[in-house]
This record gives structure tokens, sequence and C-alpha cells, in this order.
């Protein structure tokens, strides 16, 4: 009986509790007000956002310009690129293919891309590229060691297709690892289109009127974009827009309304009328069954918040970029999207949540400062580059009798002692660096903020005083992009790299194999060296 009452008591509990989540305080409303529009200044672009729960719209909000050429204003019918939160539906059409018994998790894409990896003796299978454990390589990073960009030249899905099938080699073998490439969501959209015999927006736009969402749509062809859009605007000193000319999608260039996504959030909360499976619509929703990788399904991300669990996606192409949070257990969701580089949806929509739940700051969850001082460590013997296990590298420089940290992409910042074996950043002290020994007697930092929390590196050993640093002098070409990489060593452990006549950079020597140059790690192996970066690994540079 007490077990009963209990059960009743939570019930109620739960239920009252997501009641009075529907309707806002006066002081939530204006804080919500407050965040959706920090970064939209008067006769600015900017951002439509909304909190919806159990089906009804708690909160809504369009702030900003939807074109500065003519003043028009974001509002119900504008339509954003979501970018990669498209994936979420290319995901939902492959399993209506799926439910039709017209493809399987289990087969093979090579039934349907017989030139892509063609010696390659394990499976590629649908399912790997749905959660990102295939391997292959990133084609937007392909695209940029080869010098082109998105904004600058259009590529269509076949044209990543091509640039695939001349790769030899993936990041790692498939179904081993995660790692996020678009590369498999553009293959998902070019399977579609082989399986169900129609052009995937086509398949796609049929999906889209079956879930009542009638303003949106991917884009095959930049030149006939439904509108009115949000025209993408950065600003670097002044609001700059460009055209948009990529064709290319399945990743993402998808256009969509505030209004649609909404209607998309009902229907995925069981609360509106769809001709569509609901039955696939809640299965798109969770995490591919019998899948190890849990932190990634059907184009969707799983993690927590704040001590709550939540489903989420991240999308940004140029200054567009959108945010979509899910939270399961209380039915509700948010969405914001923005046409300007100076918003942050991912943070903007991650304050709304702390605003809607009454959440604490960020600090109340995470590590942010060293639980003790340790033994003290001198300013000389902090000098020097240390590694992420993913080789993000911090480099602490001596100049003028202060302390600087480098790091690629990031202006250098001074830093100050804080304790024996803590310093921090002069002019934000809460970025702490705490230095101490690891187990194997090697010194490391771990980097501490209020944002995130600690992580470690490691420092780099130093080299033989007679060791051959002209060794890795000449050019490296890889035929698979047809690209080509020229080392010349300039002083001590620098060298420098060119990459194109556009591209030439500095490269700093870590160890005896292995040198970071920007944003990619080179490994040197038997008169070859293998490119790593972000989202393409292993890719191999023979000496000429």
């Amino acid at each position: 009986m007490r077990t009963l009452f209990l059960s009743i008591l939570l019930m109620y509990s739960t239920w009252s509790c997501a009641q009075t989540q529907q309707r806002l305080t006066p002081e939530q409303k204006q804080r919500l007000d407050e965040i959706a529009t920090q970064d939209v200044p008067e006769n600015a672009p900017g951002i439509a956002t909304a909190i919806i729960q159990d089906g009804k719209i708690i909160y809504k909000k369009y702030a900003g310009l939807a074109d500065l050429s003519d003043s028009s204003m974001i509002g119900e019918s504008t339509r954003f690129n979501i970018a990669s939160n498209g994936k979420q539906f290319t995901a939902l059409a492959v399993l209506s293919l799926i439910d039709s018994k017209d493809l399987k998790l289990s087969d093979d894409i090579r039934q349907w891309f017989p030139n892509l990896l063609p010696d390659l003796k394990s499976k590629i299978t649908v399912q790997h590229l749905l959660n990102h454990t295939s391997g292959i390589r990133d084609f937007y990073d392909l695209m940029s060691l080869q010098g082109s960009t998105w904004w600058e030249k259009s590529f269509d899905n076949q044209d990543v297709l091509n640039l695939l099938v001349k790769q030899s080699g993936l990041n790692f073998e498939p179904g081993t690892k995660y790692l996020y490439s678009n590369s498999n969501y553009v293959l998902l959209a070019l399977l579609i289109e082989q399986v169900s015999q129609q052009s995937f927006v086509e398949y796609t736009n049929d999906m889209f009127r079956q879930l009542n969402m009638p303003n949106t749509s991917f884009v095959d062809n930049a030149g006939k974009i439904r509108g009115p859009i949000a025209r993408s605007y950065f600003n670097f000193g002044t609001w700059t827009t460009y055209d948009w000319i990529w064709n290319a999608c399945g990743d993402g260039n998808i256009f969509s309304t505030l209004e649609d996504q909404i209607q998309w959030e009902r229907l995925v909360q069981g609360k509106s009328e769809t001709t569509f499976s609901r039955r696939i619509i809640d299965q798109s929703q969770q995490h591919i069954k019998g899948s190890k990788f849990t932190n990634y399904g059907y184009g969707l991300e799983f993690g927590e918040y704040k001590g709550m669990p939540f489903h989420f996606h991240e999308g940004a192409t140029g200054a567009w970029k959108a945010t979509v949070i899910r939270f399961p257990e209380t039915n509700t969701s948010m969405i914001t999207m923005t046409n300007t580089g100076k918003a942050i949806p991912f943070s903007q929509t991650r304050q709304m949540a702390d605003v809607f739940f009454d959440l604490k700051s960020a600090e109340e969850y995470l590590v942010t400062k060293p639980a003790s001082v340790g033994p003290y460590v001198s300013e000389d013997e902090v000098l020097g580059t240390y590694l992420t296990e993913s080789d993000f590298a911090f480099t602490f420089e001596k100049r003028g009798g202060k302390v600087f940290l480098k790091r690629v992409g990031r202006g250098d910042i001074e830093l100050e002692r804080e304790a024996d074996n803590i310093f921090r950043q002069k002019y934000d002290p809460d970025f702490k660096q705490e230095f101490t020994t690891n187990s194997k007697g090697q010194l490391q930092v771990t980097v501490y903020y209020t944002t995130h929390n600690p992580y470690s590196a490691t420092k780099a050993g130093s080299l033989d005083d007679g060791f051959d640093f002209r060794q890795f002098n000449g050019e490296y070409l890889n035929a698979e992009t047809n690209t080509s990489i020229i080392l010349r060593h300039i002083e001590g452990m620098n060298y420098e790299v060119k990459f194109r006549e556009d591209y030439v950079t500095k490269g700093l020597l870590v160890s005896g194999e292995k040198m970071l140059v920007d944003f990619y790690s080179l490994i040197f192996k038997d008169g070859s060296l293998m490119l790593n970066g972000d989202r393409i690994k292993q890719v191999q540079y023979v000496k000429k």
C-alpha cells in the first residue's frame, strides 16, 4: 500500500511539475527575450526561436532582419538553412525505406557504390553511415586540403561521391570507432535515390508533405530555392552577405521555417497529426538497437545537460546556425535558428533551458578549478609544448620575463602565477592551468574553465643534440586528393610548410616522428607521412 501511495505521489509530482512549467512567469519571459535578442542589434540579421512542451508552444520569438537590402523582417514564413540539423530527416527517410523492406541496416552500401573502397574486405553498412562509424573521411576536410571551399566552388552529391571513390584509405576500420563525417549523410542521400528510384529531394519532399511541413526542403539546386529566405550575414566591421551556390545535400543544405520545425517537434512529442508512420518517428528518436555506440543515432546526438538526459544536434553553414535540444523526460523541445554570424545558438538555447527549468549555473555541475595546490613548478619548467590525446597543442613561451600560452587558431594570452603549480590567464582568471606529474613521471598541464570539465595535455619530449632536422625536408604527394606538402627546416623545431601557393604556414616538430601544422598532425614513417586532421585520418603522402 505504501509503495502504491508513493507511486501515485511521484506521478502527481511529475505531472504537476510539467503543468507549472507550461506557463512562464513574467521574469522568465523577460529573461528569454533578453537571451533571444542578445546578439540582435537594431537593423541587423537575427533569430527565430521557440520552446515546445507536450505539443504546446510555451515561448516563441522572432527578431531581426531576414534581408538587409530591403529591411524585410524575420517572421513565420522566413526560411533558414538549418544545416546539419537536417541529418535527422535524412535518417528518417532511410528508416522509411527500411520499414518498407527495401533496405536493411546491415546492408553493405557497396551494393550500390561498387567503386567505393573496392579492396576493403570489411562491410560498410547503412548503420555505419547513420551513426558515423563508417570510417569514411569527411569530404569538406578533403576539399579543404585541395584548397576548395563551399562558398567559392559548388559541389553536388555526385561530386562528393567522385571525391570519395578516389580515397583508398579510411579513418579507421568500419564499426570500430565513432567520428562525425558529413560524407556519411551525403552517401545516405545518394543511397535513397538508388533504392527509391526518385531524386533525394523528391523523396524527402513527399515525406515533408506527409509530416505537414510544407516549407521544408533539401536543396540540390541553389538557383531555385523557394523564398522568403533569411540571408546569411557575417560581420567584419560591417554586415556582409554572400550568394548561396552549394548543391550537395543530405548532410545539410535544408531550408525550413520555425513553424515547420515546431510542427516536427510536436510530432516527436506525439501531439500532432500526420499521415507518416508514427512508429518510424518514434524509432528515429531512439538509439540504434544493438549498436555499442550510444552517443549518436538517427541523425541525433544523445547526452546529458546539467543532470538531465537530452537529445540534440547542432547545424552550422557559414553564418547560418541552428540548434535543437530535446528533454524527453519532460517532453520539451527548444529550437534556435539564426542568420547572423554574431549569434551562437549552441549557448543561447542552453541558456533558455537554464531559465525554463530554473537550472543552476554551469559551475555547479563542472569541475572548474584545481582541488588543491601541488608542489612548486618554476616558470622555466612549464615552458614547452603539451599535447592532448587528439594532438591539440598548448605551447608555453617566455617573452620579456612573462609567460604566454599559444594555441592554434587563437590569439596568444599572457599568464600569471596563481599558486605554486597553478597559472591563470591574466585578463580572465577563470582560465586556469595546473601543472603536475603523471604516473609516468611526465609533466602535464590540466586546463580548467567555467564552461567545460578539465582536460589534460602531456609535455612533449626533447630531441637528441644530433637529431637530423633536415631529413624531413622535401615534397610529399597524395594521389587521393592530388595534393602535395613541401617541408623546409628553418631552425630548432620549426619548419616552413607549404600546402599550396596560397597556403604557406609553420610546423612544429614535437617528437622524432610527429609535427604539428595548424589543425593537422603529420606522422613520419618510412619516407612518407600520414596527415591527420579533425575528420580525416591516415591520409598518406609519399616523399617525391
